[in-house]
């Protein structure tokens, strides 16, 4: 299925869409990296920095693979990295003060975290449902499943 191809076939999939029509379509920005090198890594922070500079809420960071597994199952398939616009528009004008930034970073994102694990599993499996012609309740079934995990209450700030 597709969706287990690296994500740089994913997006040059996409490039390739977008080159059909450039006026209705977006190309996807993105710059891969290793983040085992620090110079890479200080290549990324620069971009992401430019990138929230010209107007956007930020950026989301992936794995190069698509449904990566690490020692505990599916690894989180993206990261969204916000911007301080964004982030004061969130959580206040205060936000950066150090009491604020203190009670922010000790929030608990675990249930999130898995949250979005279960809804991006049960995706993945509506799609395969589709893909390989099942009766389309079957496919509406697992959409159903992440609808009703969507009607969970969560922090939407996180």
């Amino acid at each position: 299925m597709h969706a287990e191809r690296p994500v740089s076939w994913q997006l040059d999939a996409i490039d390739r869409l977008v080159a059909t029509d450039p006026e209705l379509l977006v190309p996807t920005a993105r710059l891969p990296l290793r983040l085992d090198d620090p110079a890479a890594r200080e290549r990324g922070a620069q971009w992401w920095a430019d990138v929230v500079a010209a107007g956007a809420e930020g950026a989301v960071v992936k794995p190069a693979g698509s449904c990566e597994r690490g020692r505990r199952g599916l690894v989180q398939p993206g990261l969204k990295v916000r911007g301080q616009d964004y982030l004061r528009l969130v959580y206040g004008p205060h936000y950066t003060e150090p009491a604020n930034l203190t009670r922010l970073r000790e929030r608990a994102v675990g249930r999130k975290r898995a949250l979005a694990l279960r809804e991006y599993a049960l995706g993945l499996e509506a799609l395969h449902r589709f893909v390989e012609g099942e009766p389309l309740w079957r496919v509406h079934q697992a959409m159903a499943a992440v609808l009703a995990l969507e009607s969970q209450p969560v922090d939407p700030r996180l």
